[in-house]
């Protein structure tokens, strides 16, 4: 073996805290209040001193409690030595052989080797990924379920930030109609309204709710109804005007593969850490782009990290016809990674090696 070869190798494979508390504490959505995130950081080092970094997102409403991440990190970690990065396909099936499901975890380690291999070639890590299509992706910020008017405030200081798309998040109360109606007149005509009431509703309470909102142009409805409900999200995309997403009802490759079969909704929501890393997130686009079906790249609450890798992955999208949700890093406090920054609404995506972010110290 080439010392070239044998420095690639990985020689270390460690786990980091990434905990942050949200600059809103009151921060809500239709399951629960998250006022801080305690995620981890997998960080991969080469013989060469090149370190590749991925994050393991741990919501409990969401993925999975932070222990239970650790955990798995810890368990699956030592698989990584000795490894080369290049066989990333390779590592990943025995990743996933080695434990099922834990998808937070496994796309930790993902990320970090797609990180680890780009800054060992001297790449951009969308190269790893095909290419990027775009120089830029625009953003779409999200409001928290609060008071009707609370949520107008908010969302008309975002509108000032140069947002053209806003996500209303809904609790499926008799408040969301008047969260609309209030956004819309604060946010104006030209900002791009869509609603995540995150499985509040059914699809009758859905239809009836939508026919006092339809007024005031809705793009996109985000799983209205509960994930297993699919026989009611398709009714909602035959009936409805806006778009119907998937996104709790899409946690799998092969949930994926049978929303767009069945052309059960109109757009899938697509997450990393979701589904468990970006070989099965550039799967899942190719996915819905082969069946016609619209894709985002959604909201995983995270620090800059998070937000990097997924940046490259929807840069390589062949079509991303509403806003994505990467921006979100700037409502969290201690991020301890260097600035992912956006301008206008959009975020340029980094040229250098690698994801484009690294620690700050």
């Amino acid at each position: 073996m080439s010392s070239d070869a044998s420095a690639a190798r990985i020689v270390s494979a460690t786990l980091r805290p990434c905990s942050q508390a949200l600059s809103d504490p009151d921060w809500k959505f239709a399951r629960a209040t998250v006022p801080r995130l305690d995620g981890w950081v997998v960080v991969l080092e080469d013989g060469a001193g090149v370190r590749g970094l991925g994050y393991a997102h741990a919501i409990p409403a969401i993925t999975d409690v932070g222990d239970g991440v650790a955990a798995a990190l810890a368990f699956l970690l030592p698989l990584l030595p000795g490894r080369a990065p290049a066989a990333l396909n390779g590592i990943m099936r025995d990743v996933d052989a080695r434990l099922a499901f834990a998808n937070s975890a496994k796309a930790a380690i993902d990320m970090a080797l797609h990180d680890l291999l780009a800054r060992q070639l001297g790449v951009p890590l969308h190269v790893l990924l095909g290419g990027a299509v775009r120089a830029a992706v625009a953003q779409a910020r999200i409001v928290p379920i609060k008071a009707p008017a609370a949520m107008a405030a908010h969302a008309a200081q975002l509108a000032q930030q140069g947002y053209r798309q806003l996500k209303l998040k809904l609790a499926g109360d008799a408040l969301d109609v008047a969260r609309v109606a209030e956004v819309r007149a604060a946010a104006g005509a030209d900002v791009v309204l869509t609603l995540d009431p995150n499985q509040s509703y059914d699809a009758k309470r859905m239809m009836r709710a939508f026919a006092r909102m339809e007024r005031h142009d809705i793009a996109l409805i985000e799983q209205p109804l509960p994930a297993a409900d699919w026989a009611g999200m398709k009714l909602l995309a035959g009936a409805l005007p806006p778009a119907i997403e998937a996104d709790e009802s899409a946690a799998t490759l092969d949930d994926v593969l049978g929303l767009v079969n069945g052309r059960v909704v109109d757009a899938i929501n697509l997450k990393v850490t979701k589904l468990g890393g970006l070989r099965k997130f550039a799967a899942a686009a190719a996915i819905c782009e082969a069946g016609g079906v619209t894709c985002r790249v959604g909201a995983t609450f995270g620090p800059a990290l998070l937000q990097a890798a997924a940046l490259h992955a929807a840069a390589c999208v062949g079509s991303l016809p509403l806003g994505c949700e990467l921006a979100e890093h700037l409502h969290l406090r201690d991020d301890p990674f260097t600035p992912l920054p956006v301008a206008q609404g959009e975020i340029a995506v980094p040229d250098g090696a690698g994801c484009g972010v690294a620690y700050a110290d």
